[in-house]
């Protein structure tokens, strides 16, 4: 029952993850170039609605420089550096649950076929030894399950969470990239 239950976490974890992860990507070129149309024509106001939205991970970063634009540099730097770390964090949510499922999923495993293990061989005991091998074989195969059971909830676990880990990572690289270029853009 702990095993299943921590399959069903898991499924709503992955199913979560994924439907934010998706939903947070962007066409950068063409969400930049329309920025800085609008910054190059002096509409701010503008660029700030089209970033509200957009309602991206993106645009929320760059509407945090561009609230920022009149004041000096290391502020909107701070701003925009405030915003992506905001913006991470909302997308490794829960990816903690993951890692832990992944952990755990094989112990329990593992703890039931040690404690069915020694239900067998308590049963050994108790019958002094004369025990038909297949009622033993039951036994061990019934203990086994847990473990097959935990691996199969870990393995895609642990896989996801790899995946998951490097499409955040590149989330967060193309973030980075596509403000640095608008904030150091040269200008027209």
């Amino acid at each position: 029952i702990p095993i299943f239950i921590l399959f069903l976490i898991s499924f709503y974890v992955i199913f979560e993850r994924w439907s934010a992860i998706s939903r947070s990507h962007t066409d950068t070129p063409r969400f930049l170039g329309s920025i800085e149309s609008m910054l190059k024509s002096g509409k701010q106001s503008e660029a700030i609605a089209y970033c509200e939205e957009f309602d991206k991970p993106l645009s929320r970063i760059i509407m945090a420089g561009i609230k920022r634009l009149g004041r000096p540099i290391r502020d909107i730097e701070d701003a925009i550096d405030n915003a992506g770390k905001k913006e991470i964090f909302f997308l490794e949510k829960r990816m903690n649950w993951l890692a832990t499922i992944a952990g755990v999923a094989p112990l329990l495993g593992f703890t039931g076929t040690v404690t069915g293990m020694i239900e067998a061989f308590m049963d050994i005991q108790s019958l002094q030894g004369n025990v038909n091998p297949s009622a033993l074989a039951g036994g061990i195969w019934e203990a086994l399950l847990t473990t097959a059971a935990g691996l199969i909830v870990a393995i895609p676990a642990v896989i996801l969470l790899q995946w998951f880990d490097r499409r955040i990572e590149r989330i967060s690289h193309r973030m980075r990239d596509a403000a640095t270029r608008l904030l150091y853009a040269p200008e027209a």
